[in-house]
This record gives C-alpha cells, sequence and structure tokens, in this order.
C-alpha cells in the first residue's frame, strides 16, 4: 500500500509575517514559487495515483509548480476560517485574550451567518477528503500514493484524524510552508513516516 502525502503551499506574504491566511485568496510570493518548484524534488520517484488539491491559488500554483498533473480540486480543502482574527497575527489577538490558542479557544464570528470555524468543524470536511482518500488507496495499485495539496491548519487537522486523533490534535504537528508529511502503515495502523520534509533546494 502507498503512503499519504501531505504537501503545505509555498510561502505568502501572510505566512510570512505569520498572519493568519484562511479564504483570503492571496498568491504566493517569489520565494514561495521557488519553494514549490523544489518540492517536485520530495516527490521524484513516487507514483501518485490521486491528487487533491484546495481550490485556494495559493495550494493550486503550489501544485502545478510541484509537477502535479490531474490533480482534483475539492472544496473541503480550503484553509480553516479565521473569523475576525483573518489576516491578524496570535500577538495582535493575544493584545486583547492573553494565552489564545486557535486549537482550543476558536475564533469570533465576523456576524450573523458568519461564525468562522472551530477544530470540529474543519475535523468534519477532512474526513470528507479521508474518506476519498481511503477509497482510492484500496482501489488503486499497490504502491501508489495519494498527495493531499493545501495549507497548514486544514493539513495538521487531516493529519491528526488519519491516525485516529481528535481534530484538535492537529496542534502537535507544526507544518513549515513547502514542506510535506507522509503517513504510512505498522501493523495495520496509520503512522507518520516522515514530518515536515523540505526540498534541500528549498
Amino acid at each position: 500500500m502507498g503512503e499519504l502525502l501531505v504537501l503545505r503551499h509555498g510561502e505568502t506574504q501572510w505566512s510570512r509575517s505569520g498572519r493568519h491566511t484562511g479564504l483570503t485568496d492571496i498568491p504566493l510570493t517569489a520565494r514561495g514559487e521557488e519553494q514549490a518548484r523544489s518540492a517536485a524534488g520530495l516527490l521524484h520517484g513516487r507514483r501518485i495515483g490521486l491528487a487533491l488539491v484546495s481550490p485556494l491559488r495559493r495550494a493550486v500554483r503550489t501544485a502545478e509548480l510541484a509537477g502535479l498533473g490531474g490533480f482534483q480540486l475539492d472544496p473541503d480543502l480550503h484553509e480553516w476560517d479565521y473569523g475576525l482574527y483573518e489576516g491578524v497575527t496570535t500577538a495582535q489577538i493575544e493584545k486583547t485574550r492573553p494565552g489564545w490558542n486557535l486549537w482550543t479557544d476558536g475564533v469570533p464570528d465576523r456576524g450573523p451567518g458568519d461564525p468562522g470555524e472551530d477544530a470540529e468543524k474543519v475535523g468534519r470536511r477532512v474526513d470528507r477528503v479521508l474518506r476519498k482518500v481511503r477509497s482510492a488507496m484500496t482501489d488503486q495499485d499497490a504502491g501508489e500514493d495519494v498527495i493531499v495539496v493545501a495549507h497548514s491548519h486544514v493539513l495538521r487537522v487531516l493529519v491528526a484524524r488519519s491516525l485516529g486523533l481528535a481534530p484538535g490534535g492537529g496542534a502537535l504537528f507544526q507544518l513549515g510552508t513547502a514542506a510535506m508529511g507522509t503517513i504510512g502503515t505498522e501493523h495495520g495502523r496509520a503512522v507518520v513516516t516522515g514530518w515536515n520534509i523540505i526540498s534541500v533546494d528549498g
């Protein structure tokens, strides 16, 4: 059986400055494009049976530059909706909410009908993605991998859920820009086989 690969998009202006970037559809920086091109080296020699990509352009461009062809856009892979904390840094948030933690404290609503998300809501989205992943890994040829290209927090929740953890378990899996993680199996159970892997050229 192949592995589940998760790849975070390359650098953006907001990721570089630590601003929470949820649904704001901003592009990669020049550095981010370089990182994405270098990520192709992480995939060298792998047989990809399915590639799922967030529809936000920073993820799409990363997939393109990493050499992934024929990928499918999946709206369930958009980044965490940060509500009123969109575009705000943790340091700024902590000025009014000392000790704030996204994973346990959530985000404030933007207004009626726009509540943002908490870890459980993101978890429900990634569970739908994981059903597609597991179906593909059952149906495809042995040794073919599935790759998911998306964003830091949604990928961290996805990895937590793939390991049988609660969505908030994603707090344990920090993931850098254009870094990859790999999930395989040991004795029939999902395990982390690699984490925060970056290309030596990135």
